[in-house]
């Protein structure tokens, strides 16, 4: 017995964590999903460790001598948040001029977050579904066999 994918012809597919965005399309059809790879997006980020060249800085708290430390803007985190903005306003676009019908978002926890905080309501209402798991690293065969486990579940 084949198992329905449920995932619509012309359906993208967007596998992102804080750093890396794959754009797919489904150019099968919702019995048999074939995804494949439409775009690359990648963000050199380095860690929040190599960012920072200084240590802390320091303030005085009134007239005694105590002094407290002031913490480092963590621009590890910023670049991830700017990358999450970046995909929300790309795919604002390719929505708002009819590139993609239907969504399917893949993303680690905190790139979903971020994401779905900048995305516009163009882009929300065409998302069937959204996974909160790390598969940028996957093969195809797996994103595609939990992609389909998942519009299951849905």
């Amino acid at each position: 017995m084949t198992r329905k994918s449920g995932v619509p012809e012309g359906a993208w597919v967007l596998i992102a964590d804080g750093e890396k965005a794959l754009f797919l399309v489904n150019e099968g059809d919702e019995l048999d999903m074939n995804l494949v790879v439409r775009g690359k997006e990648e963000q050199e980020n380095p860690q929040a460790q190599d960012w920072a060249a200084n240590r802390p800085g320091r303030f005085n708290d009134g007239p005694s001598v105590h002094r407290s430390a002031v913490q480092d803007t963590d621009w590890h985190e910023l670049e991830k948040e700017r990358f999450a903005k970046d995909l929300a306003d790309q795919l604002y676009k390719d929505a708002h001029s009819g590139r993609f019908e239907h969504l399917i978002i893949a993303a680690s926890r905190p790139a979903l977050s971020a994401l779905r905080d900048e995305l516009h309501q163009e882009v929300t209402k065409r998302i069937i579904l959204d996974v909160p798991k790390v598969l940028t690293n996957h093969p195809m065969d797996e994103i595609e066999m939990l992609i389909s486990r998942e519009m299951e579940k849905a």
